[in-house]
């Protein structure tokens, strides 16, 4: 959304792309199943990021297993 906001217009594939994180970003916290405010949080971050804030709930989602199997 950032990179929507200085271009100035949105190119079809950037909205799709974008479509296409949130959704990802659905799916993997009705894994982790957060407080809703995290809920917001995740989709706020992936709006404003695309897929770098996506990226990041990966390697949180990952993070989180980890510790839950390790301990």
């Amino acid at each position: 959304m950032l990179l929507i906001f200085l271009l100035g217009f949105a190119p079809i594939l950037m909205l799709l792309t974008l479509a296409l994180a949130l959704y990802l970003t659905v799916i993997e916290l009705r894994e982790l199943n957060p407080h809703y405010a995290w809920w917001v949080w995740w989709l706020l971050l992936v709006f404003m990021t695309h897929f770098i804030g996506y990226l990041f709930l990966r390697a949180y989602a990952v993070y989180r297993r980890w510790h839950a199997t390790s301990g």
